[in-house]
């Protein structure tokens, strides 16, 4: 049943309610959840990627109701895919068809196989499509049933449908960002974005563009640094730039970063780091001796160090400084 003027806007203020309140593994489901009562579908899949010869090349994608093995079989058959093709040439464009009509040609035999084999008889396809950086957002429902055809009138409501899902994605992700940044305390000249895996930029605040500019004149935007990716791809969790210090955490297929000054605490040595560390949490250089198995001289010795590198003299200027580089 098609949703009355009142009920569409009530499940738009509950989706965007949901996109504040929901942490980030949980939300994309509730909103499907809240989409499935006025536009019937059994599975989805919900997602990002760039468009290249070869067919879409997969950015995120959140798998609703298909296991993941999907995804992976996807890959053997996607440069059949001439309605994902056709949806990502587009600024704008929603789908609803039957898939063994769209995909009727001999040559799609392998696509039709792999959709019966994941039950995707009908589709809903609705995506975004960025020419300039060939980026594409999108989303896809199935229909198991066979007999199950989609209308007219639901590719349009999945059109109108479409813009508030991914903008309440974004605020969610926004939402789970700023909390991390509230938690971590105000520094002045911290930035903060979010990225995807390969890179690709989805949110970021003024500082952080500021910063990425400080550290590399010819940087344009829509991505990270090659060699900031290339880094964080070797495991590491900061990256050093050399007026600029750029740290993440990695949650949900996503980057969450952070980007801040160069600081005094970045000279420490990984040995007066930790030993930093440990003295500002009040233990005296005995027991940090014991905890390192190191003689009490040496720790001693190293704390004057770290008070001097630092430029401060007690345990409090200690701590405030440390705070500067978390």
């Amino acid at each position: 049943m098609l949703p009355t003027p009142d009920s569409y806007n009530q499940l738009l203020l509950h989706l965007y309610r949901l996109s504040h309140e929901l942490p980030l593994d949980r939300f994309q489901d509730a909103a499907l959840e809240l989409v499935k009562p006025v536009l019937p579908f059994d599975s989805s899949m919900w997602g990002s990627a760039t468009l290249n010869p070869a067919g879409i090349d997969v950015h995120t994608i959140h798998l609703h109701r298909q296991p993941p093995e999907m995804l992976l079989a996807y890959e053997k058959v996607k440069h059949l895919d001439t309605a994902a093709l056709q949806v990502a040439r587009h600024p704008a464009s929603t789908l609803g068809f039957h898939a063994d009509s769209w995909f009727g040609s001999p040559e799609q035999e392998a696509l039709r196989a792999y959709g019966k084999r994941f039950s995707q008889a009908h589709f809903f396809i609705s995506g975004t499509f960025n020419p300039t950086t060939r980026f594409t957002r999108w989303l896809t429902l199935f229909r198991a049933n066979d007999r199950a055809y989609g209308t007219e009138t639901e590719r349009v409501l999945l059109a109108g449908l479409m813009p508030h899902v991914q903008q309440a994605l974004e605020l969610n992700r926004l939402t789970h960002l700023n909390q991390a940044v509230v938690a971590a305390g105000h520094v002045a000249g911290r930035g903060a974005a979010i990225a995807d895996l390969r890179g690709v930029l989805y949110h970021s605040d003024t500082a952080f563009e500021q910063a990425l500019r400080a550290e590399w004149d010819d940087w344009r935007g829509h991505a990270l640094p090659t060699v900031v990716m290339k880094t964080f791809l070797q495991g590491a969790t900061r990256f050093m730039g050399r007026d600029q210090v750029l740290t993440l955490r990695v949650e949900h297929q996503l980057l969450f970063l952070q980007s801040r000054p160069r600081c005094a605490v970045d000279e420490l040595t990984p040995r007066e780091f930790t030993v930093a560390q440990l003295a500002a949490r009040g233990n005296t250089h005995k027991e940090i001796a014991d905890m390192l198995h190191r003689s009490p001289a040496t720790v001693r010795t190293q704390i004057r160090s770290v008070y001097d590198k630092l430029c401060v003299g007690n345990v409090a200027g200690l701590i405030e400084t440390l705070r500067l580089a978390e």
